[in-house]
């Protein structure tokens, strides 16, 4: 099936939403309107079923279709913003200072809205769809919750899958990969303890500064030295405090960052080399390191089959020639890596063209591709059980 004529006629009114939403952008899991406007529309496309509520303020609809037997699959999307000040200059902008959706979650929700009133309406399809419209995607970990919440034992949910915008690649492309997609996305936090005093004395301190300078160029050899070269790592130092005076050495500084892989491996690798190097260095100069490490998304994985699924339908609306199967993983965090763990499933990348970079301030989604990724939701749909 090419592009839904049906998704044309309804890119306007679907376009009006995503505005709309865009407008009201919220947060992780205070995403109140934003759930409620969701709620609205589901109610009124006619779903069997429609669940708030599900991990704090997610929104579950359940569509079932009329060609018999089939899986249950979970269609998900994103509702929440970015704490960002926009700069698009849109007439659409966003009316709550220092919030945009400068990821495309309002484009992602309003995509699976304009799907969920076409599946309803035709119900051309075996089995039954559930579509997921998650909060807090941004650092929350929403889908744990709603995974948590019983997501998917209560809507007996087979496979799920996801789609995400991707500025750079081109509009009216796909793209994907079987395994690793985006990666685990780990924080750490060291406080080193020295001893302070005067600056034009250092030989009575113990310099906290020196010995966290050193800290951060002993991590860079964690990727360069110690991972296996051909796997995908990194390691960034993005923020280093410390002292309050040019006179004086402090008694503490502070280095914060973040750890990205692709593999349990590495991820693993990654704390007990920070947590070695900064009781080691510490230690060499008479001081004492602390380090708070906070495990963040896990590596979101494709399943095999799953991928292939998801590759079929994006080729079936764009043509086999717009479908790259090959994507490069990447090193930002995505929690639909708790769905994939739950179940088998996939998420698939479509092209928001020439645009800002995601979390950019000039950044927007992309209004013309909503035909394309509402017709590639439908084709997930009617795939079910052929």
């Amino acid at each position: 099936m090419p592009i839904l004529n049906r998704a044309h006629e309804m890119q306007a009114e679907v376009a009006g939403w995503r505005h709309h939403l865009h407008q009201h952008p919220e947060l992780m899991f205070d995403v109140h309107e934003t759930a409620a406007f969701v709620e609205e529309k589901l109610k009124a496309f006619g779903c069997d079923e429609v669940v708030t509520g599900l991990g704090r303020t997610g929104v579950v609809g359940v569509i079932r279709g009329n060609r018999g037997e089939g899986e249950t699959l979970g269609f998900r999307s994103d509702m929440d913003a970015l704490p960002i000040k926009e700069m698009t200059g849109k007439p659409y902008a966003s009316t709550v200072p220092g919030k945009m959706h400068a990821c495309g979650h309002d484009g992602h929700t309003s995509m699976l809205l304009g799907a969920a009133q076409y599946l309803a309406e035709t119900r051309n399809f075996a089995g039954t769809v559930v579509v997921i419209f998650q909060p807090a995607e941004e650092g929350g970990g929403g889908g744990r919750e709603m995974i948590e919440d019983g997501l998917m034992d209560r809507f007996g949910i087979d496979r799920v899958y996801g789609m995400h915008n991707m500025p750079s690649l081109p509009a009216g492309r796909f793209a994907t990969r079987p395994g690793p997609l985006w990666a685990a996305t780990d924080e750490f936090l060291v406080r080193i303890t020295g001893r302070g005093g005067h600056a034009a004395w250092p030989n009575q301190t113990i310099d906290p500064i020196v010995i966290g300078a050193q800290l951060v160029q002993a991590m860079q050899t964690i990727a360069s030295r110690n991972a296996d070269p051909i796997s995908a790592m990194v390691v960034s130092a993005t923020q280093f405090h410390a002292g309050s005076a040019h006179n004086v050495i402090p008694e503490e500084a502070e280095i914060a960052g973040t750890v990205r892989t692709l593999s349990p491996e590495n991820r693993e690798l990654g704390e007990s080399r920070i947590k070695t190097l900064a009781a080691n260095i510490a230690a060499a100069h008479g001081a004492t390191a602390e380090v708070t490490w906070r495990r963040g998304y896990p590596v979101m994985v494709n399943h095999s089959a799953e991928t292939d699924i998801c590759a079929q339908a994006a080729a079936a609306v764009a043509g086999e020639s717009a479908v790259d199967v090959s994507a490069a993983p990447m090193m930002g965090g995505e929690d639909f890596a708790y769905m994939t763990e739950a179940r088998p499933g996939a998420m698939i990348l479509i092209g928001n063209g020439d645009t800002a970079g995601l979390h950019h301030p000039a950044y927007d989604f992309n209004d013309e591709i909503i035909p394309l990724g509402i017709s590639y939701w439908v084709a997930l749909a009617e795939a079910n059980g052929a």
